[in-house]
């Protein structure tokens, strides 16, 4: 089988199906495995031969994580291996894992891993296009992800039709230069209601997506910080909120810290009490006999 090609804009994704809701049931069970211990001590791979015995047998998830672990065990990352299963994984849970794994990013794997058990489990839920874009879009802005690429990857999720992976793709030309709360409204159904109540054709417009209460929303949060406008998309649609990343733990480097500090301190009572009894031997500080010193560094 030739390995696939990124998604790119020439290339877009390869558009999978929608799998049962065992199968989602069973990727945010293994999501949220990864998602506690993806931060510890053990590598991936080792992850994935502990876990694959958790996971339902009767699921084809078993099959793809062998898969996974072969593909990691010869070049270590996830993300090419995903993107062989295509038909199995959403381009978009495999952007999520390229970007985690990048040496110049900053978005964590184990942030992926969350953001993926969410929206699995958003799935299992009876998850609907609206819901489900307004997700991964607030996913990009918040973890300062690339437009062009997670749009690109939006696209070929099963969960969208022609017109909506159409609509999709053509904002990575829009975002940055109209406000995406008119975005939104343009392609609603409160905004073809205005039309038809002014008298003036719909034809033409669209296409229209979002109901009208997504585009009421987006009316009343027009030139307005964005993430008012994405709570109170979260409050109204009832899609999961998008995991945020946790501040780093500063605790851990504390007691070092407070241990070279005290050696510091240790070092200065010596010195003081040396020079009080008059015993202080300067010549030990020469040059020459810098390494008769025991100080801290």
């Amino acid at each position: 089988m030739p390995p696939l090609k990124p998604p790119s804009a020439k290339n877009p994704p390869e558009r999978g199906n929608i799998l049962d809701r065992e199968e989602y049931i069973e990727q945010a069970h293994l999501f949220e495995l990864l998602h506690e211990q993806a931060g510890g001590k053990f590598p991936i791979q080792d992850l994935l031969e502990q876990l694959r015995h958790e996971v339902l047998a009767t699921t084809r998830l078993p099959m793809a994580m062998e898969y996974l672990l072969t593909e990691v065990k010869h070049s270590g990352l996830l993300g090419p291996a995903m993107r062989q299963l295509a038909h199995y994984f959403t381009p978009f849970q495999t952007y999520l894992v390229d970007q985690s794994e990048a040496d110049t990013g900053r978005f964590m794997m184990n942030t992926a891993f969350k953001v993926m058990q969410a929206e699995a489990e958003y799935r299992v839920e009876k998850a609907n296009p609206a819901g489900m874009f307004f997700f991964q879009f607030e996913v990009l802005c918040r973890n300062r992800l690339s437009y062009d690429r997670g749009l690109t990857a939006m696209s070929g999720d099963p969960i969208y039709d022609d017109r909506w992976s159409k609509w999709i793709l053509g904002l990575r030309a829009q975002i940055g230069l109209i406000d995406f709360a008119d975005l939104v409204f343009l392609v609603s159904e409160d905004y073809r209601n205005k039309l038809n109540a002014a008298g003036k054709p719909s034809d033409g417009k669209g296409p229209f997506l979002f109901g009208e209460k997504e585009g009421r929303i987006a009316l009343a949060n027009r030139r307005k910080d964005p993430l008012y406008l994405f709570s109170a998309l979260q409050r109204h649609l009832g899609y999961p909120a998008v995991p945020k990343p946790a501040p780093a733990d500063e605790t851990q480097d504390l007691i070092p810290q407070m241990a070279r500090r005290i050696e510091r301190l240790e070092a200065r009572i010596q010195l003081m009490e040396e020079e009080r009894r008059a015993s202080l031997d300067i010549t030990k500080f020469y040059e020459q006999n810098k390494h008769r010193l025991k100080l801290p560094e």
